[in-house]
């Protein structure tokens, strides 16, 4: 190797280096409390257990998108432009999503409003939305849940307002053009609140059975070997006898973290696992602030950190 090619492949590495996250750096959740409708919340932890509000609990961002101006389940990732990108729930009705993004999580680019459905004769809603990365393609893949109108008559039912939702996508490699919006899974069943993370060469799927009858209304996984699917059969549940939604995934060494809201006990859980099979309920070593709702999870670096804490 000369020495040009020397010293470029050092300043490439000392570049990645530095943007590399760090098993110790701290985390963040950003969440959203009572109807989304004064906007983002955030808080932080050190150990990924007890968390902390900051900026005394005052929203980092008001929604102003959508005729109901609403920032529920807010889902945050580092993109790989270094930006972090945001996408919420914007209405209980629309046929969109919220979108935004920021350099340090408290100054916002204008916000925006995705018509994902728009072109989906019949849609009811657009939930919870989410982005996962997948770097082979360099491409980012939002994805929610949609109930559509007749879709899927064999999972319909007359409980829960009659929503019957599947989960659906468009990928984009810049979050300002974006692809035709696509089915991404259907399992058989009433499907929300999908949260896909990177497992080394595959994808999981960590995702709620909202089925009512007979109530299932469980945490459940899926797995493909691509972003954009197909993905496996749902597993066995992986939460208990309660009703819990939500998921949000965080990796602490060779630990799996889920955090969920059990939203009928008006509480947060949480569940550990080293293998994504064998499950142990953590949720009485967790500390949340009061009144926190579904979000999710990254992790920031120390400096981050240091100017969220000056709010």
């Amino acid at each position: 190797m000369n020495k040009f090619l020397y010293l470029t492949s050092l300043f490439l590495s000392i570049i990645l280096s530095a943007n590399a996250q760090s098993s110790k750096d701290p985390f963040v959740f950003a969440y959203f409390k009572g109807n989304g409708e004064d906007g983002l919340h955030l808080a932080y932890s050190e150990d990924a257990y007890n968390w902390k509000a900051l900026k005394n609990d005052q929203s980092f961002l008001t929604p102003t998108v959508s005729k109901d101006k609403l920032m529920r389940d807010p889902c945050i990732i580092r993109g790989a432009d270094g930006l972090f990108h945001m996408v919420w729930t914007v209405s209980w009705k629309d046929k969109g999503i919220g979108y935004a993004s920021s350099k340090d999580l408290i100054n916002w680019s204008e916000q925006q409003f995705i018509p994902v459905m728009a072109k989906k004769e019949g849609t009811r809603n657009t939930w919870a939305p989410e982005i996962t990365y997948d770097p082979a393609s360099k491409t980012y893949m939002i994805y929610w849940a949609t109930t559509i109108v007749d879709k899927f008559p064999e999972t319909a039912s007359t409980t829960d307002n009659g929503y019957n939702h599947r989960m659906y996508f468009v990928t984009t490699k810049d979050f300002k053009t974006y692809s035709e919006t696509k089915l991404l899974y259907d399992p058989g069943f009433n499907v929300i609140d999908a949260s896909i993370v990177k497992d080394n060469s595959r994808f999981v799927m960590f995702l709620k059975d909202e089925t009512r009858e007979p109530a299932q209304k469980n945490l459940k996984i899926a797995f493909s070997h691509q972003l954009t699917g197909p993905y496996s059969a749902a597993s066995a549940p992986i939460t208990g006898n309660y009703w819990a939604e939500g998921p949000t995934v965080l990796k602490k060494g060779n630990d799996w973290l889920v955090y969920f809201d059990k939203y009928r006990d008006h509480k947060y859980g949480a569940i550990l696992s080293s293998d994504l099979k064998n499950w142990k309920d953590v949720s009485d070593q967790i500390a949340l602030p009061k009144g926190i709702r579904h979000g999710t999870i990254l992790q920031v670096k120390q400096k981050e950190l240091k100017k969220l804490l000056s709010q």
